[in-house]
């Protein structure tokens, strides 16, 4: 398991300067969403160019540290055309960008349909998936000719709501540069936290094999909701996912969510207890 964490989580400096804290706190990825990190210039299709990229690889090189995932996470089943088309275009320079940059993955979400990416019941419907997945197709086919891996990540509140959905996206598209990114509470609906553990199970038997990169939280439930925190502070068995790694995924880049500052290395130390132990 290679930790990390994701990158607008760490302590707000200067990019040199944040990427040497983050190495110091003994991290050895991040999940980067260059927008929230990047406050000197706005992130735009034409400031992706071949120098930027160049740049930021000699950075996080200079630092010991892999770029995990480029966060591209933006609404692929937006009703609005224009709108649309003005997303796949992002996602195109994102991925030009991975492949100079030398990225693992592209990662993104799987939206909603509505233009607010809010919520929606009809997130669960088969148009609401084809619509989706039809979108992505592009957006992996370009991936394709720039030799980019793009990975999605179910979540309970999205298109792709749970495991057996996210099956359905892959072997609908079958190609080898469409990954997941496996965020086992992003898979818990607020009924799900007394049978969190087959939710996982059932994510592992069926994704497993296609899992490019682990987002690692906790929860606890309060009011009856699920509330996702950082490692180790909430009530979730790692041993399922911590055996899954170990087998299968040895090397993969696990990055941390919803941490703090102040958690952040106790949160890393939590997790590399746990592996040790396995």
């Amino acid at each position: 398991m290679q930790i990390g964490i994701r990158l607008h989580d760490t302590l707000p400096m200067a990019l040199p300067e944040r990427l040497a804290h983050t190495r110091k706190q003994g991290f050895s990825c991040a999940h980067v969403a260059l927008s929230k990190v990047i406050d000197d210039f706005e992130i735009k299709n034409s400031t992706l160019t071949p120098g930027f990229a160049m740049y930021l690889k000699k950075l996080f090189a200079c630092n010991d540290l892999d770029v995990a995932v480029l966060g591209c996470y933006l609404n692929l089943a937006d009703p609005d055309g224009a709108r649309l088309a003005e997303t796949i275009e992002k996602y195109k320079a994102q991925i030009r960008f991975a492949s100079w940059l030398g990225a693992g993955v592209v990662g993104t979400e799987t939206g909603n349909p509505n233009s607010l990416y809010v919520p929606d019941p009809a997130s669960r419907t088969e148009e609401a998936l084809y619509t989706f997945t039809k979108n992505l197709s592009c957006v992996v086919e370009y991936a394709e000719k720039m030799g980019v891996v793009v990975a999605i990540e179910p979540v309970c509140r999205h298109i792709v709501y749970d495991a057996r959905r996210a099956r359905q996206v892959l072997r609908s598209i079958q190609s080898p540069n469409l990954q997941i990114i496996l965020d086992p509470v992003n898979l818990l609906d607020d009924c799900d936290a007394g049978r969190y553990k087959d939710v996982v199970k059932e994510a592992i038997e069926l994704l497993g094999e296609d899992v490019a990169v682990i987002h690692v939280k906790d929860f606890s439930v309060s009011d009856g909701k699920i509330v996702s925190m950082a490692a180790g502070t909430g009530i979730m068995d790692y041993s399922d996912l911590i055996r899954f790694m170990k087998a299968d995924k040895p090397y993969i880049h696990a990055t941390l969510e919803d941490t703090v500052p102040e958690n952040a290395v106790q949160a890393r130390e939590f997790m590399e207890r746990l592996w040790d132990e396995a």
